[in-house]
């Protein structure tokens, strides 16, 4: 039975490490966290939200995932549009649930990623 989830990972190709920190630490506001050093070899790093760790690993057949994606909740999502619109990604909000404000944006390697108001 779950009781809890310990991380989510998300894929990236080779090289982009600076693009997704910039992206995911700077945009975003998540905090670096040192990878255990028997899997720095391997490259990409990891990040920390609240209680959630995102793992960032590299995959050699590296391909966006464009339909599964993860959702973070944030404090202030119209803030965070203009944000992530001035650093020249696309945000589409989203009415099919007309009660969960929300936008799905991309991120540096072409992941999808849904952003949800927080008093939702």
């Amino acid at each position: 039975m779950i009781v809890g989830l310990d991380h989510m990972q998300l894929a990236l190709p080779a090289g982009a490490e600076d693009q997704m920190r910039a992206f995911y630490c700077g945009l975003l506001g998540m905090v670096e966290i040192p990878k255990p050093s028997t899997l720095k070899g391997r490259g990409g790093f990891w990040a920390r939200v609240v209680a959630l760790e995102c793992h960032f690993g590299v995959d050699p057949d590296f391909r966006p995932a464009t339909k599964a994606h993860p959702a973070f909740i944030v404090s202030d999502l119209t803030a965070l549009a203009k944000r992530l619109e001035d650093a020249g990604y696309d945000v589409v909000w989203d009415t099919a649930l007309p009660d969960v404000p929300r936008f799905f944006t991309s991120d540096p390697v072409g992941n999808r990623i849904e952003l949800i108001a927080k008093d939702t």
